[in-house]
């Protein structure tokens, strides 16, 4: 089943870390298995909300345990290793042109 994934990263990451993180982790270049779309925007606060769309939470979680917390770990590094707030929904309804 199809998964929403929403990710807010707070106003200190910012669209210079967020561009950093992502052209480490190199989805256009390599986009990986299972995902369907990717979207940043900027936030009023300052924050960057992502939304993503996957084939699967095993396919999201594969993508995240591999390639994005190592980098996201590298750039954004936490004492706690604390990662942003997220919120994962099945897809209801998807429309594909």
């Amino acid at each position: 089943m199809a998964v929403v994934i929403i990710t807010d990263l707070p106003a200190e990451a910012g669209t210079e870390m967020y561009d950093t993180i992502s052209s480490k982790v190199g989805v256009e270049e390599d986009p990986p298995d299972g995902m369907i779309v990717h979207a940043a925007s900027k936030r009023e606060d300052g924050g960057i909300r992502i939304v993503d769309v996957w084939e699967s939470t095993d396919h999201w979680d594969r993508f995240r345990e591999d390639r994005l917390l190592p980098v996201f770990r590298e750039v954004v590094p936490t004492d706690d290793g604390s990662e942003p707030d997220r919120e994962i929904h099945e897809v209801h309804h998807l429309v594909k042109p």
